[in-house]
């Protein structure tokens, strides 16, 4: 990956923001397409599937059932952070690939889910992983994005710091 370092520190990362945006979008437009609603096209038996779920709330349909007022609060959240993960990546050194990658995952997530939930109302969900008799709650790959970039970041915690390197705060 190119060394974006300087005074646009590593936005030169937000080309896999873009990318996880539009894999995140196409894949949700198609299975909305193909699908049903709770549909399911089972693609390994009693372990995954492809099935068309809507979700109103947060993870794991966290504020579902309440009465609409969840996707502005969820959508405020998601404008809020995906302003601190620009700045966060705009004061980013050379040196923080690792972290710089994990930031545009989780930005590439939050900005697909927001999309969903201004011009939806409600967040496409597709990936349905049995885990149990009633399965784990379905998702997308914004969540993918989202999970894997958070991972990253708590790995990054724990890395090593080099003698003489400052500790971020």
């Amino acid at each position: 990956m190119p060394n974006a370092a300087g005074r646009f520190g590593r936005l030169g990362c937000l080309w896999l923001t873009v990318l996880v945006l539009i894999v995140d979008q196409l894949s949700k437009a198609y299975f909305e397409s193909t699908l049903s609603l709770y549909q399911q096209i089972v693609v390994i038996p009693d372990y995954f599937s492809w099935m068309l779920a809507y979700n109103t709330g947060a993870a794991f349909s966290f504020l579902a059932d309440s009465s609409g007022w969840q996707r502005w609060l969820f959508a405020l959240i998601a404008v809020v952070v995906s302003a601190v993960l620009l700045v966060w990546l705009k004061r980013l050194g050379r040196n923080d690939t690792w972290l710089a990658i994990a930031l545009a995952l989780v930005l590439g997530g939050a900005l697909g889910n927001l999309y969903d939930r201004i011009a939806l109302g409600h967040v496409i969900d597709f990936i349905f992983v049995h885990w149990h008799e009633h399965g784990f709650p379905a998702f997308n790959v914004a969540d993918s994005a989202i999970t894997v970039g958070a991972f990253m970041l708590a790995l990054d915690m724990f890395k090593t710091k080099k003698s003489g390197e400052p500790v971020r705060d």
